[in-house]
């Protein structure tokens, strides 16, 4: 096999960084206290959990669902994160009640699939396309591989081990093995995680397999629906590309353009930059940039979310941003997130963290509400009033990924080179270093987004010489730099939005960032034929919005003039506690009954407000809009 990129970072575990934030501390202890037992219940009441006890008999009811172990796989990955930073004795021993469980579904082979163990095990393998098999096997090993690295316990670990082994003897290119890959990527991400565990390459191979597998002709799925049709043939043959639904329509380095089923994309972008990196696979990699630029250049919202219908719950032309109708499922958002994290790696390039950083205090965020018991699957970017968040899905796959990212979030904030210390994102706490021999320990203090100055503080127990870099987001036209108090100048050490900081470092060096936050508008592309002529407000990294109970009923109707000053503010009695933008809009008043006119109908001064799009649907029912008219 090829060897990896010899100059990868490596992501700062999360267990090596504390955060003590003010913006992110409230709402990981929420994930933690709220979320994940809340999901926990609703995994029990709804019996995905109990489902692994194999005693479901036809006619009983609820019958059980091939989407339901990936919900519990979610949770357990979930919550086994939570357990690294904030040991809980109460929820240790509920994890070991639901692995036993898990295990205890494990069939002699080692296949483990509730559904197609007691529902229909005649279709084992035998509905790729459809039926997730491998998309919940996938998941199960990302919670056997995250439940070892937080607790050292092996009887999941060894369990899903067993399961990739067996799945290993079931597809290949050896004869007698299955041509096939899942219709939903994920195993191919999640063998990479295993293989890093375990150094076993057998997994790497078999990831490499799933990804250079798909695609190719004559084409898998194509020949299995000649022999039995798929769960959801009458949904898919509605698709005029049945196969760019789900990523397969040519094999994954001539894709170009993102196409179909956004999260399956994103997930199988995931698992290609993986392999780009382990295998030193440049077409992989010259792949994931094309599709990289074809998502984030021309299908992607302004707050960070993709897919712009359900029709396929994805993509379907260029540009093509519709507001209320958006898709922009929490899960792609999650997805962003991941993929753009696994490229920062590779090239340590501040695009890929300023779109990580959008979707992650916009996109994600706005999936749950503020107390983390209810959720949205679908994040549009206006609403009439009808839009809300739920308690839960019978498919649930945005609530867990919500909380398996928010229990890991410290895994995003820094990475580490040979020679170098890299700082992506700005939450207030510690990162811990071992670097040329000593621990070493980073400590931001700010009060970012909300503020953009930043302080680092460096200790260490001997000096040393070595690069700091530090990012500087795309957002901020005018940061400056200072080392120990003086100018540090950061253009001149600039390469692909972070600046280099190369020097001998002393306990206690010091570090201050500050990057100056006005509201600003931001205007899409001209082919956006959605918002001509609208324009949307964003402050640092966060995406405003308008809500009716602020402003008027009737949002559409508001016009704001180009030459209104737009003042931020902070505001510590609204939702908990923000900045919150202010300043003067006309509202459009027509007191006649007249459908259409002559006369065009009047404006009307009145004080706008506009608050952050993360928090919209979070008090009294009313219209939301991030797009606003501008005259």
């Amino acid at each position: 096999m090829k060897t990896k990129v010899t100059n990868m970072l490596t992501p700062i575990s999360f267990t090596d960084v504390t955060i003590e934030d003010q913006f992110w501390t409230p709402k990981i202890r929420i994930n933690r206290e709220k979320t994940i037992p809340y999901q926990y219940e609703q995994c029990k009441k709804t019996g995905r959990i109990d489902a692994f006890r194999l005693d479901w008999k036809p006619g009983m009811e609820p019958k059980p669902h091939f989407f339901w172990d990936s919900d519990v796989a979610k949770w357990v990955e979930a919550a086994s994160y939570s357990l690294a930073t904030n040991p809980d004795p109460a929820l240790d021993a509920l994890l070991d009640k639901v692995i036993n469980m898990i295990v205890s579904a494990q069939q002699p082979d080692g296949y483990l699939n509730v559904y197609f163990t007691v529902g229909e095990p005649e279709k084992r393998w035998k509905d790729l396309r459809d039926a997730h098999e491998l998309y919940c096997a996938g998941h199960l090993i990302e919670a056997g591989v995250a439940h070892f690295k937080a607790t050292k316990k092996r009887q999941l670990f060894d369990a899903i081990c067993r399961y990739a082994d067996y799945i290993d003897t079931v597809f290949g290119p050896e004869e007698g093995k299955r041509k096939g890959y899942c219709g939903h990527q994920e195993i191919e991400l999640a063998l990479v995680k295993l293989y890093r565990v375990t150094e076993n390459e057998r997994y790497l191979r078999l990831s490499q397999y799933f990804i250079d597998e798909r695609g190719k002709h004559p084409h898998y799925f194509n020949k299995e629906k000649k022999k039995m049709p798929g769960f959801f043939d009458e949904f898919m043959n509605t698709h005029q590309d049945i196969n760019a639904y789900n990523q397969s329509h040519k094999p994954v380095r001539e894709q170009s353009e993102v196409v179909g089923h956004a999260v399956r994309a994103l997930y199988m972008y995931c698992a290609m930059t993986d392999l780009a990196g382990e295998l030193g696979d440049e077409s992989l990699l010259k792949a994931c940039e094309r599709l990289w630029d074809a998502l984030h250049n021309k299908n992607m919202y302004i707050t960070g979310g993709i897919g712009s219908t359900r029709n396929n719950e994805g993509f379907t032309f260029d540009y093509d941003l519709p507001n209320e109708t958006a898709y922009a499922e929490t899960c792609a958002s999650v997805a962003v997130v991941f993929w753009n994290h696994r490229l920062l790696q590779l090239g340590c390039d501040g695009k890929y963290a300023d779109a990580l950083e959008r979707a992650l205090y916009n996109g994600v965020l706005s999936g749950i509400s503020q107390d983390g018991k209810k959720f949205f699957y679908a994040n549009p970017l206006a609403s009439l009033g009808e839009t809300h968040r739920s308690e839960w899905f019978g498919c649930a796959c945005c609530p867990p990924n919500i909380a398996r990212l928010f229990a890991s979030l410290g895994e995003y904030v820094y990475s580490q080179g040979e020679n170098e210390i890299v700082t992506h994102l700005f939450i207030q706490g510690k990162g811990r270093f071992h670097l040329k021999g000593q621990d070493i320990t980073l400590q931001q203090e700010t009060n970012y987004p909300w503020n953009g100055n930043v302080k680092i503080q460096l200790e260490l127990n001997k000096p040393e010489t070595f690069a700091l870099k530090l990012r500087i987001p795309g957002w901020c036209k005018n940061a400056s730099v200072l080392v120990n108090g003086e100018k540090f100048d950061h253009f001149k050490n600039m390469n692909k939005g972070y600046t280099t900081i190369e020097k001998e470092w002393k306990q206690n060096d010091q570090i201050e960032l500050e990057m100056p936050m006005p509201a600003e508008r931001y205007f899409s592309h001209p082919n956006v034929r959605q918002n001509i002529k609208h324009t949307a407000i964003q402050r640092g990294p966060i995406v405003y919005c308008l809500e009716s109970t602020d402003n008027v009923s009737s949002l559409q109707s508001v016009i704001l003039p180009k030459n209104t000053a737009l003042n931020a503010s902070y505001d510590a009695d609204l939702l908990g506690g923000i900045v919150k933008i202010t300043g003067e809009a006309n509202v459009l008043i027509d007191e006649e009954c007249s459908l259409y006119k002559s006369d065009r109908a009047k404006p009307k001064l009145f004080p706008l407000t506009a608050v952050p799009y993360f928090l919209w649907d979070n008090r009294e029912q009313g219209q939301m809009a991030v797009w606003i008219h501008e005259d």
